[in-house]
Formats: structure tokens, C-alpha cells, sequence
């Protein structure tokens, strides 16, 4: 069931962040980056920035391995399950799993555009069928007590018409959707892929901004495209939340500043030698349970990026013939690597 199977390495319980939006700060869905192992090492650098899931089909759910895809660790919380799916009742009792996991948030994937998904009928494609996504909106608010929220985009192929993302949000909203997480670009549905669609339709973050003057009574969050803290900060003059995806995850040391910046938290920030040591506990878990711990280890190979002797700690951590031996003797290595390189003076 439910994230219960680890012991707490720090609390995630709200404090000061409490007085915020749970949308205020959130790391972006990330398809085979954002599973259990990569959520862990988030919440261990940040406390109250929510989590997502991978996009999970409902399919998969439905008719697949359950435990594999929703169990999470109790520390990920606030942590919200996103699904990919297009048919009402199927989301619907996908939602009711959400909520017997434990999950905090169901979100709905209007946003991806690869033609995989679009197989499937769902992810942006369903921009163009505003009426369907709302159906399912209340499906699965029908079927749950847990907020549903979608992340969209701001339109399709060449439609840039303010009108269309309007009329989408409206039409959603109507069925019960409070929250929309907004990526400020269209989604081309032909002649790109994921990664170009990240890339070249061009960012209007104003167009995110114009919805929530619209929509005020609506909590709006924008992701796309932004890094830096002043980046942040700037977008929350305008919408109610920001979404970080790529630079989270690729620079997750960038996070150790969003939880006194963003929410008020005035409890001191863990060390990066002290969220090293917390993760190391986490991977002996896994090893002395029989698990892989490589398989986490790779989202935390940015950790000490910019720093001295990275380079060299991340080169021993990816080195494949160090993958047999127990976590904690690959972790002394990588920190006589990273040392080695560097003066101390008094």
C-alpha cells in the first residue's frame, strides 16, 4: 500500500509553508525521472514544494502491476499521482486508487504530445475536445475527495488564439476544476517530437498570466521553460504557482533555497552533505532489501553540481563495475574523489 514502508529520514509535514498555496512551487510530471527514488531525493532537499508522479495510463492501472506504479515512500508527501486517459469511468475508478493510495492531488495529463499518447487519445490532443476532458473532470471529482487538476497547454499546432486556451479553461472549469498548471507553449501535434516541443514553440508566458486575470476565482500555475529563483518569484507576481521541470531535476541543489524563499520555512536548509548522507541511507535500504540501487542513484548525480570535484564524484558513482558493491563503499570513494582535488586552508 501506500508510502508506509520507509522509516522518516525528515519530516515533510507542513510548518510556515502551511499559509501557502499547495501549488504555490511543484516539480513537473517527468516521464522515467520522476518515480519514487527521484521524489525522495527531492523532498529531502525541499520540504513543501509539491511532488508529481510520472504520467501513469489508466490503463496500466487498470490492468497492470497496481503496487508497482502507485507505491511511494511516506516521506514524498505532498506527492500528486498524474494520469493519462481519456475515458471517464476509467479515470474515475484510477482516482478512487489515488485516493486509496494515499495520493494528496489527481492530476490529469492534457499536456504531452507525443504520438504514443496521442495513440492513446489522450495528453494534449485533448485540448481539441474541451467538453470530453470536463466529463472526465467530473468523473473523477465524483469518484474522489482529492482536489483533480490539469496541466495543459496553452494551445495545439498553429491555433495561438488566446480564445482557444479561454474557452478550454472555462469549458473544464465549469465541470468542477479549480487548478490548472499551464505550460506557457503549444503543443505540435505532428512533425515534432517531445523534446522539440519543449524547445522550439515559442514560450508566452503572458498568455498564462492573461488567465489568471480572467479566471481569478481559478488557482493558475505556469511551467516551461524557467530556472532561477528571480524567475520564480517573478511568475508568482502573476499566476499563483510555478511548475520546475527539467532544471529541477538536472540541478536539484537549486531547490535548497525554494523552501525560505517560497513558502516562509525559517528552519535552516540541510547541508549537501547532510541530504548526501540522508540519501545514502535511503540507497542501503534499498540494497540491504534487494533492490537496485543504481537505479535511484542516477537523479542524484547532479548534486553536487557546481561545486569542486563533481565531475569526479559523479564519474565513481556512474562507474558500472562499482554497481555490485554496497552503496556506502561506492559513496566513500565518490567522496575521496571529490576531495581530492581540493585545498583546505585554515
Amino acid at each position: 500500500m501506500s508510502g508506509n514502508d520507509q522509516a522518516a529520514d525528515q519530516s515533510s509535514a507542513p510548518v510556515s509553508g502551511a499559509a501557502y498555496s499547495p501549488w504555490r512551487l511543484s516539480v513537473a510530471p517527468m516521464m522515467d525521472w520522476t518515480d519514487r527514488h527521484c521524489r525522495y531525493l527531492h523532498r529531502l532537499i525541499t520540504r513543501h514544494t509539491l511532488l508529481y508522479t510520472e504520467m501513469v495510463t489508466t490503463g496500466a492501472l487498470l490492468h497492470g502491476d497496481q503496487p508497482r506504479h502507485l507505491d511511494f515512500n511516506a516521506e514524498e508527501h505532498p506527492v500528486a499521482l498524474q494520469l493519462g486517459g481519456s475515458e471517464p469511468a476509467d479515470l474515475a475508478a484510477c482516482a478512487k486508487l489515488a485516493q486509496r493510495w494515499g495520493y494528496d492531488e489527481v492530476n490529469l495529463n492534457c499536456g504531452c504530445p507525443s504520438e504514443r499518447v496521442q495513440k492513446g487519445a489522450f495528453g494534449a490532443c485533448l485540448m481539441a475536445e474541451p467538453q470530453l476532458v470536463a466529463d472526465c473532470v467530473k468523473a473523477m471529482r465524483d469518484a474522489t475527495s482529492l482536489p483533480v487538476t490539469v496541466k495543459h497547454r496553452i494551445g495545439i499546432d498553429k491555433i495561438e488564439r488566446y480564445e482557444f486556451v479561454r474557452d478550454f479553461v472555462g469549458t473544464v472549469a465549469a465541470a468542477g476544476c479549480e487548478v490548472f498548471i499551464v505550460h506557457a507553449r503549444n503543443a505540435w501535434l505532428q512533425g515534432l517530437s517531445p523534446k522539440e516541443n519543449r524547445e522550439i514553440p515559442p514560450l508566452r508566458y503572458e498568455v498564462v498570466a492573461q488567465l489568471k486575470r480572467e479566471f481569478p476565482q481559478l488557482t493558475i500555475a505556469v511551467n516551461g521553460g524557467l530556472k532561477t529563483a528571480d524567475e520564480i518569484a517573478d511568475q508568482l507576481g502573476r499566476v499563483d504557482g510555478v511548475m520546475i521541470g527539467r532544471e529541477a531535476y538536472h540541478e536539484p541543489w537549486s531547490m535548497a533555497q525554494w523552501d525560505s524563499r517560497f513558502f516562509g520555512a525559517a528552519d535552516p536548509a540541510a547541508s549537501r552533505e547532510q541530504v548526501e548522507a540522508a540519501w545514502l541511507g535511503y540507497l542501503d535500504r534499498l540494497h540491504t532489501g534487494g533492490r537496485s540501487w543504481p537505479h535511484a542513484m542516477r537523479h542524484a548525480l547532479g548534486l553536487w553540481n557546481g561545486t569542486p570535484g563533481a565531475r569526479r564524484w559523479r564519474q565513481v558513482w556512474s562507474d558500472h563495475r562499482l554497481k555490485t558493491l554496497p552503496p556506502r563503499e561506492v559513496a566513500a570513494q565518490a567522496t575521496a574523489a571529490r576531495l581530492s582535488g581540493i585545498t583546505v586552508t585554515a
